[in-house]
């Protein structure tokens, strides 16, 4: 898949549900006036339509913001593992309560965070989710957002974000150069971010 292909398009009735395995997409919807809001960043790993195996007709749209390579699992085989495995049914699960806690912790971003500590925790989340498949060194990664999809992202002006980034550069707790992101001062960052990464589910525990 190239940058900017639709994996799901809103209305579509999929019959097969999308693994990332390389590359990074967006869920998304788009008002009339045609402004955008992405609702979820999908990194490698992500299942980025489970849900569509249950609710059938999708109500958003999930597009490639990099160059992909996906895999698709037939709604058939989904329902099959359903009936049949209980524990990888538990695991898909797990997987649509992260999506779900996810969401849960970005609506209070939006709707009580400062556009300073929103960016801070999106920062934070996702050096955690990208250091879980392994795409970080030390604190960095790459973040493949232009500043307008940040923007889109975070409920935010391009003008916006741009300032919020240059005061997360000048208080010395990023440099972001190209498409790599380096979070130079985590336990503030967090701090001002109030992350608690408990919302993720990142222990190991039994199922």
């Amino acid at each position: 898949m190239e940058r900017d292909d639709d994996l799901v398009r809103e209305g579509d009735r999929p019959s097969e549900s999308i693994v990332l395995i390389t590359g990074f997409a967006v869920r998304y919807n788009v008002l009339r006036n045609g402004k955008r809001q992405i609702t979820a960043l999908h990194v490698p790993g992500d299942f980025v339509d489970l849900h569509g195996f249950l609710v059938k007709e999708m109500d958003h749209a999930v597009m490639t913001i990099t160059p992909c390579t996906v895999g698709m699992v037939p709604h058939e085989t989904l329902r099959e593992i359903s009936e049949t495995h209980p524990h990888l049914t538990r695991l898909l699960g797990v997987s649509i309560a992260v999506d779900s806690a996810i969401h849960r912790q970005w609506l209070v971003s939006m709707g009580r965070r400062s556009a300073f500590e929103h960016t801070a925790h999106l920062f934070c989340e996702l050096l955690l989710r990208l250091r879980v498949v392994g795409l970080t060194t030390d604190d960095s990664f790459q973040l493949p957002l232009t500043q307008a999809e940040l923007g889109d992202t975070l409920g935010l002006s391009a003008v916006h974000v741009n300032r919020v980034v240059q005061e997360l550069r000048k208080q010395g707790l990023i440099t972001w150069y190209g498409e790599t992101l380096v979070i130079k001062d985590g336990p503030r960052l967090q701090q001002i971010a109030e992350f608690d990464p408990t919302f993720l589910s990142l222990k190991t525990e039994p199922r």
